[in-house]
């Protein structure tokens, strides 16, 4: 088997398994050596930020010259992303390696009666066989959905967990309220393990500090006191940072959006907790030089893709392109995913700014929401004008085309900046 084929297999596992008990994914891990337990794991969840998060966390590490994996999800073009050596993702040989240990131990497990791990439950068996092949020393590690039940919570004993912003997400699965999602997030918590969370939400912060004094684990929370917004430019944000261990710490985050200013201070004040060794001006230099794809991030001069796709998401989008519309006029790039309450995220994006031009288009595959539709919705919204352009290559042309002298955001699924991100590694 060749490195397309072992690819092609993982990509098809949905089509035939579903979510496994945990004791499924201990078996496997078992079989496997129990490789996590070789490694310092950060267990990171939440809502919104998780991603994020982890980079800062994964690149200060490296940073302070520390061996360090990261596994994330999803992925934007290739699935090698999600396994990251020293914020290098794997090269193809590791990766048919590990799948390869990986499905032997897979199929003896089915001889012997186990279910066949979902996509995620092996990917993730196959981020921590490259770990401990690659001798890493600590290891950031992203929960999938939810966190109480997901295939990363099998490990045993993390160095600390870390939980970000918690809202309205994924509600069919993980409740309909702020507190019972926040019960799922609050499941990575480990007796007398660190927690560290973001304490913006109160109704959330109630749960987590529930949680973690029922298991004895130390707390330390982000409260918006801890940091304060000095200035920005198109690319960057400056803040000062006092956090009880860092005092008056000027900060840059190399992002446009004021939640990465939150990310990025939560994963400082993560390291600080965790005690790695590491001086805090290095970690400080290691946030400036932190690269994190399509969350706000700059691609290019005024272009800026964001993969919001929840209405928290959407909110914070909305606070970034409010502050730009000062300065100067902006362009949408949009798409959506049939899943989402697409007619409210655009309803929310059209309620509080003004565009000079929106451009709507389709992703690939069957969770696509067609572009005339997504058109239709806006025009209810805006005055601007709005084009349909089915395939995204052209609708990106089309928006450069209109961009001019404004900033142009892409923004609505993470699945349309992965495609994005494909065109400009071909050259568009």
């Amino acid at each position: 088997m060749n490195y397309t084929e072992a690819v092609e297999y993982i990509l098809s596992v949905p089509k035939f398994t579903k979510k496994n008990k945990m004791e499924n994914t201990v078996e496997l891990m078992e079989r496997l050596g129990r490789p996590e337990r070789d490694l310092k794991v950060i267990h990171v969840a939440g809502t919104n930020g998780k991603g994020s998060v982890c980079a800062f966390l994964s690149t200060m590490l490296v940073w302070g010259r520390k061996r360090t994996g990261l596994f994330t999800s999803p992925h934007l073009v290739k699935i090698n992303e999600r396994f990251q050596i020293d914020n290098v993702p794997v090269e193809d040989g590791d990766f048919l390696k590990a799948y390869l240990k990986v499905q032997k131990a897979v199929e003896a497990m089915q001889k012997d009666g186990f279910a066949h791990p979902t996509y995620f439950e092996l990917l993730f068996a196959m981020a921590m066989v490259i770990f401990k092949e690659k001798q890493v020393e600590y290891a950031v590690i992203e929960t999938g959905l939810g966190g109480r039940l997901d295939a990363t919570n099998m490990v045993e004993k993390p160095i600390a967990t870390v939980i970000t912003s918690i809202s309205l997400d994924h509600t069919e699965i993980l409740g309909e309220t702020i507190e019972e999602i926040a019960f799922e997030k609050a499941g990575i918590i480990k007796p007398h393990v660190p927690v560290i969370y973001d304490g913006h939400c109160k109704e959330a912060e109630k749960v987590i500090l529930a949680r973690a004094e029922a298991l004895d684990a130390p707390i330390s929370a982000l409260h918006e006191e801890m940091y304060e917004i000095l200035g920005n430019t198109e690319k960057s944000i400056d803040f000062w940072l006092d956090n009880g261990y860092s005092v008056h710490t000027r900060v840059t985050v190399p992002y446009l959006a004021h939640y990465q200013v939150i990310n990025s201070a939560l994963a400082l004040l993560a390291m600080e907790v965790i005690d790695s060794g590491i001086p805090m001006e290095t970690c400080v230099r290691a946030v400036k030089e932190t690269a994190w794809q399509g969350r706000m991030e700059t691609v290019m001069p005024g272009v800026v893709f964001d993969g919001a796709h929840n209405a928290d998401g959407v909110r914070e989008f909305v606070r970034t392109v409010c502050r730009v519309r000062k300065d100067r006029p902006v362009t949408l790039l949009f798409s959506a995913v049939l899943e989402k309450d697409y007619e409210k995220m655009i309803e929310t994006i059209c309620a509080q700014t003004e565009f000079a031009h929106v451009v709507v288009t389709e992703i690939a595959g069957e969770r696509n929401v067609p572009a005339e539709r997504l058109a239709e919705v806006f025009r209810r919204y805006v005055k601007a004008p709005v084009e349909a352009v089915p395939q995204v290559k052209d609708a990106f042309r089309r928006a450069l085309e209109e961009k001019r002298d404004s900033m142009l955001f892409c923004v609505g699924s993470l699945y349309l900046v992965g495609e994005l991100k494909g065109l400009l590694a071909k050259g568009l």
